[in-house]
């Protein structure tokens, strides 16, 4: 068989040159938390990582500069996605969520969840999904309007000012498996209390290319996201090997990365559409979007 480069390259996951050299790389967000490692880890094995031009930063941060058009394709907060899902397409079967446990997306709470009422909860996460979620879940499940204020995702110095606290990503994981035990203070998954109340997934963040881009760029929209498709199925084959690595570097030991990996929900299909839809219903109306809104999916190729 003759395997040309542009079909070795191809073949591989990385991006397929097509035509002229193209003078511009699509802008791609990177969310700069562990729960996002295995999306993008494949990506320099694959050699699709020399054609994005990455810009890392927390979500809410992407989030804006995506729907400001400052970014091409990015992960996106759910709550910012089906704020702007007219402007928005999202890539099938890739998200950041869980079917159950998330571990890094919790409340940490001096007292239980339902004596919460009025009492000061600190909001240390860049997530407005998560935080949304959160104050749904004290709300509607457990009664209690607590008195909500935002600051720096720092465990101690919140619990000196707070009787519980919600934090997202790397601070939360930190807080789920050592800073909550060591302090003695009680770690709620919103993963998991999100299933329990409903029996549906939560997508936490979307990967979408702005509708603009799309029609100026289809075949790259479509490159881009079959990159990651291929990124993250390396990626949780080899998921031992990820793990070892990001150990080096992190304050959580190989064991604990790969079942954290290994947790995490990076598909975006039926069932997650539907926990969607749900969070929408519950939400919407005092979040800024229709509670019927519609989320269009990239279409196949064809």
């Amino acid at each position: 068989m003759d395997n040309s480069p542009v079909d070795t390259v191809a073949d591989s996951g990385a991006i397929a040159p097509v035509g002229p050299r193209r003078s511009t790389r699509p802008r791609v967000g990177h969310i700069q938390f562990l729960n996002c490692l295995p999306l993008y880890w494949g990506l320099a094995r694959t050699g699709a990582l020399l054609d994005l031009e990455l810009s890392k930063d927390t979500p809410e941060k992407l989030s804006e500069q995506l729907v400001r058009g400052e970014l091409d394709i990015a992960p996106v907060t759910l709550v910012e996605f089906l704020r702007n899902a007219d402007e928005l397409v999202a890539f099938p079967d890739l998200a950041v969520g869980c079917d159950g446990p998330v571990m890094s997306c919790v409340i940490v709470s001096q007292v239980p969840l339902d004596q919460l009422d009025r009492a000061r909860v600190a909001l240390g996460s860049t997530s407005r999904t998560s935080v949304r979620l959160a104050q749904l879940l004290l709300a509607e499940r457990y009664g209690v309007r607590p008195d909500y204020y935002t600051c720096p995702p720092d465990l101690g110095l919140m619990m000196q000012e707070a009787d519980a606290a919600v934090l997202i990503g790397d601070a939360a994981l930190r807080a789920n498996l050592h800073d909550g035990p060591r302090l003695g203070l009680d770690v709620y998954d919103l993963g998991q209390m999100w299933k329990d109340w409903t029996g549906l997934p939560f997508v936490f963040a979307v990967w979408a290319a702005r509708r603009d881009y799309l029609e100026r760029e289809p075949q790259m929209v479509h490159e881009v996201h079959q990159a990651f498709l291929s990124s993250r199925d390396l990626s949780l084959d080899e998921v031992a090997k990820v793990s070892e690595q990001a150990a080096r570097w992190e304050t959580f030991d190989a064991g604990v990365l790969e079942q954290y990996f290994t947790t995490l929900d990076f598909r975006f299909g039926g069932p997650q559409l539907a926990g969607v839809a749900e969070f929408a219903r519950r939400v919407g109306a005092t979040t800024g979007f229709p509670a019927d809104v519609r989320v269009e999916l990239l279409p196949d190729r064809g």
